[in-house]
């Protein structure tokens, strides 16, 4: 779908260009789009190489496990029927925390691997599976890698600038998507559905 939508706006572009005997302009603008794109993705893969490796060094030292252990008891909380599931959400959103997204995927899939086995319908997903997914996309942040490595790559004055208000919208939008669950959870108890 999206191939499709970035297609139509690439020929609407080329198309309109041509339309307006924009030519030379055009190609200039496809020239450099393309060169400042691969700029940019060397530089964002040489910055996100250093953060991987500051949270890889993190990881070994024990900070993540530490981090793990400190959230398991409000995690047996959130969700009380999947107890094998609280180590791989545990470990999921730590490493969501320290802004390494992609080492949270095989983690999250694990999670729902074990939240799947306490479902009782399997074509329908649970209120611990959703509140898993609503964490996870709210993403509760300490250091947000992609956009500092970003801000570094365009060569911005201040690049950290933006950690503090990334982790205060963080817990904001963690906060709000625990309480969202909640409450259309206490509405499907009142209904009888859970």
């Amino acid at each position: 779908m999206m191939n499709a939508f970035w297609g139509i706006i690439i020929f609407a572009s080329l198309l309109f260009g041509l339309i307006a005997g924009q030519k030379g302009e055009l190609i200039t603008a496809l020239i450099t789009g393309a060169n400042d794109a691969v700029i940019l993705v060397f530089n964002l893969a040489g910055a996100y190489m250093v953060w991987m490796g500051l949270m890889e060094v993190a990881n070994d030292m024990g900070v993540v496990k530490k981090l793990s252990n400190a959230v398991q008891p409000l995690l047996k909380k959130l969700f009380p029927k999947s107890k094998s599931a609280v180590a791989p959400i545990t470990l999921n959103l730590a490493a969501n925390f320290f802004g390494l997204g992609s080492a949270a995927t095989p983690f999250g899939i694990k999670a729902m691997q074990e939240l799947q086995k306490y479902n009782p319908h399997p074509a329908i997903a649970t209120t611990e599976m959703c509140m898993f997914i609503a964490l996870n996309a709210s993403a509760l942040e300490l250091l947000p890698t992609t956009v500092l490595s970003m801000r570094a790559a365009a060569a911005s004055n201040n690049v950290y600038i933006v950690v503090v208000p990334t982790f205060i919208a963080s817990i904001a939008a963690f906060a709000t998507a625990v309480l969202c669950c909640k409450f259309f959870e206490s509405l499907e108890k009142r209904k009888g559905n859970c």
